[in-house]
């Protein structure tokens, strides 16, 4: 783990087995595990985290937005996504994961929270019990991992088709454009140059994001800027002017204009 300004960034570690790219547990034994300090702390991690309440009520605050949970609730964060951990008496099983392990991984765009139908629960239950059944048996035997990321292939194929993953977001275009972006927002804001790296003209980009959700290309770069500004402004000790800098603005005035435009506050008071 490694503290930066308030936040804390958490690279995959498994207890188990050091070099094994899974972790599958349950909820109280991650609280065991923990601090009280990192259970309530904010913080970040280079994996994906996926978070299945069984019972009882969790508030869980993913990028400034507080999820309400209850059973049948299930919680995707991707790796780089802001996360304070299941706050209440929810009971919940996590499959912990790098990118590298799975054979099938679900895009760090896509939604977090998802509702699993009541009628599929008990197999999404099923599904992370053999799952964890096989990660145990694997700590003892060391097999081949390939039943284990099969395994987790199917469950993630599974939470992938839940209601909350919008069929558009499929489209491999769109999926191009979000990877450019996470690479590139915050040297370029310039739509044009985001459509001309993927190869598609801007009016075509924007059919491409219109279609996936509603918002232009230039809107939805301007809020993936405004989102790493929240992050740093609230998570870390950087100076305003240089967050800015960082995010690509030349001039603190024009940074504290965006942000005021793109959330309605300036800097330091959202930071307050």
């Amino acid at each position: 783990m490694v503290k930066s300004g308030q936040v804390a960034e958490f690279g995959f570690s498994n207890p188990d087995r050091g070099r094994l790219g899974l972790e599958v547990l349950d909820l109280a034994a991650l609280r065991r595990r923990l601090s009280a300090d990192t259970l309530t702390r904010v913080h970040r991690t280079d994996f994906h985290q996926l978070f299945l309440i069984t019972s009882g009520e969790a508030e869980v605050m993913v990028d400034f937005v507080t999820h309400h949970c209850g059973p049948g609730t299930l919680l995707h964060v991707g790796p780089g996504r802001v996360l304070r951990l299941p706050a209440g008496d929810a009971e919940a099983f996590l499959v912990l994961h790098t990118p590298a392990f799975a054979t099938h991984s679900l895009t760090p765009f896509g939604p977090v929270r998802h509702t699993v139908p009541e009628a599929d629960r008990a197999v999404f239950v099923r599904a992370v019990q053999d799952l964890r059944q096989e990660y145990r048996r694997n700590l003892l035997t060391n097999e081949p991992l390939d039943l284990l990321r099969q395994l987790l292939g199917a469950l993630l194929l599974r939470v992938a088709r839940l209601p909350g993953d919008a069929p558009a977001q499929a489209d491999e275009r769109f999926h191009r454009f979000q990877q450019e972006l996470e690479r590139t927002f915050a040297r370029s804001r310039n739509a044009a140059e985001y459509a001309a790296a993927i190869g598609y003209s801007v009016r075509s980009l924007n059919r491409i994001c219109l279609a996936a959700t509603g918002r232009t290309a230039k809107a939805l770069i301007d809020a993936r800027v405004a989102l790493e500004a929240k992050r740093l402004l609230v998570h870390t000790d950087l100076s305003s002017a240089a967050i800015g800098h960082r995010l690509g603005f030349s001039e603190a005035t024009n940074f504290t204009k965006f942000f005021l435009r793109e959330t309605g506050t300036s800097p330091g008071a959202f930071r307050q």
